[in-house]
């Protein structure tokens, strides 16, 4: 025990900005190839410029900014090949987690999604793209929940905040798509037809990555 030293505390004002530029970043008020001037930032945020600049430094090593020399920040446009890998990864678990919920899922559980795809309906009727993926990112918790695979799970958690930077630049064109999706995926549940269960959702990852893929080569400042 000789060996352990006081911890240092960390900079609670650096992880506020962190948390401040990512969730900007994630819904993507600062879209990728955006520049992040610490000045500009500092001001806005009324923060001095050095939990800024530690914030950005942070951001770069967990992906989402860009350190260029010469122009510095930048948010993150991620390549085409970054989110083939991304929606092969989520879509094997998301099919694996479907699955389980089709062997697993109670009255209870199919009356809860229920009650989360009444709440997608409502923002995709005030075609709020903000609260789409918010309440997208919640539907697909709930079904993991209801897989009941810890390690799964824990897995599909990490990619949640990656999911929901890709789903808000393509919610409102998913839109109404995206939902009737959940609406068969949950009527699977409810049959407890484990095929049925898995075609849904792999149809329904395959759709959102190609027209994510769609989107951005159609837009020059989003381009993958």
């Amino acid at each position: 025990m000789g060996r352990l030293h006081p911890l240092e505390q960390p900079p609670i004002l650096r992880d506020r900005v962190y948390a401040t530029l990512e969730e900007l970043i994630i819904d993507r008020t600062l879209a990728p190839g955006s520049r992040l001037l610490e000045g500009e930032l500092a001001e806005q945020l009324d923060v001095s410029r050095n939990p800024v600049r530690e914030a950005l430094t942070m951001l770069a090593h967990s992906g989402w900014v860009d350190l260029r020399p010469r122009i510095g920040a930048v948010v993150h446009t991620p390549t085409a090949k970054e989110v083939d890998d991304f929606f092969t990864v989520r879509g094997a678990l998301e099919e694996e987690s479907a699955r389980l919920a089709a062997v697993k899922a109670t009255p209870g559980d199919v009356a809860d999604l229920r009650g989360l795809l009444a709440d997608g309906w409502v923002s995709v009727a005030a075609e709020d793209p903000a609260g789409m993926s918010t309440a997208n990112a919640a539907f697909h918790a709930r079904v993991g929940r209801v897989a009941d695979n810890r390690v799964l799970d824990e897995v599909l958690a990490l990619m949640k905040k990656r999911l929901r930077w890709y789903f808000s630049s393509v919610a409102t064109a998913r839109g109404a798509g995206s939902w009737e999706e959940h609406a068969r995926l949950i009527d699977a549940l409810d049959a407890h037809d484990t095929g049925a269960a898995a075609q849904v959702s792999r149809d329904h990852t395959r759709a959102t990555a190609e027209l994510y893929r769609d989107t951005a080569a159609a837009d020059p400042a989003d381009r993958t």
